[in-house]
C-alpha cells in the first residue's frame, strides 16, 4: 500500500537541478536520466552524468539493482539538498535504462510539459 506522503516523481533533466531552478527544492519527488560514472559499494553513492552536469545518487534503500558504469539509469527520489547547495537524491526506485534515446527522452519531457501548461491554462479558462 502507497504511503498518503509519496509523490510522483516528476520527470528532470539533469542540467536543470540547478539552484537557481523551481525543480531545486528540499525534498522535491523528482525522476532523473543519466550514465553511471561511479558507484562506491561502502557508501552506496551513485554518480549519474548527462553531458558535463553529475548528480550523486544514494543507493541504500535499492534493492535487486547492479550498477555498471557507462550504463544508462533512471532514479525516482526525493532530492536532500546540502547547506553548500549540493543536491543528493535519496533513490527509492532505481532502473537500468541501456537502449533508451536519452535524446529523445529530454525531448519527450520538454513538449510533455508544454502539453500540461496548456491543459492548466485551458482550465483556468
Amino acid at each position: 500500500m502507497a504511503s498518503a506522503g509519496l509523490k510522483p516523481g516528476v520527470p528532470v533533466i539533469l542540467r536543470e537541478l540547478e539552484p537557481s531552478s523551481e525543480m531545486f527544492k528540499q525534498g522535491a519527488s523528482v525522476r532523473v536520466t543519466g550514465t553511471l560514472q561511479s558507484y562506491d559499494v561502502d557508501s552506496a553513492i551513485a554518480v549519474i552524468q548527462d553531458g558535463s552536469v553529475s548528480l550523486k545518487i544514494d543507493t541504500k534503500n535499492l534493492r535487486d539493482v547492479s550498477f555498471r558504469t557507462s550504463s544508462a539509469y533512471q532514479f525516482i527520489g526525493e532530492l536532500l539538498i546540502r547547506a553548500d547547495n549540493e543536491a543528493i537524491l535519496q533513490a527509492r526506485i532505481g532502473r537500468n535504462v541501456d537502449g533508451l534515446d536519452l535524446n529523445l527522452f529530454q525531448q519527450s519531457v520538454f513538449i510533455r510539459r508544454q502539453y500540461e501548461e496548456k491543459l492548466r491554462s485551458t482550465r483556468r479558462t
